[in-house]
């Protein structure tokens, strides 16, 4: 049986979603994330990464092969 090899990345939030737009905090929930210091490992995919663009002042992102 094969593995599963895609690629993912790792998305960590590092900062408030308070004094941001509606739509910003909605992305963060999106993504799984709605407290400082939560992390999810997601699937690399081009929705994730245009998420990932709008919010990118709040979280850190790692590469995992």
């Amino acid at each position: 049986m094969a593995k599963n090899t895609k690629d993912t990345v790792i998305v960590t939030q590092t900062r408030s979603p308070i004094r941001r737009g509606a739509s910003q905090r909605a992305t963060l929930c999106g993504l799984g994330l709605n407290k400082i210091g939560r992390t999810r490992e997601l699937e690399d995919t081009p929705a994730v990464r245009g998420m990932i663009e709008k919010i990118k002042h709040m979280v850190k992102v790692e590469e995992k092969a």
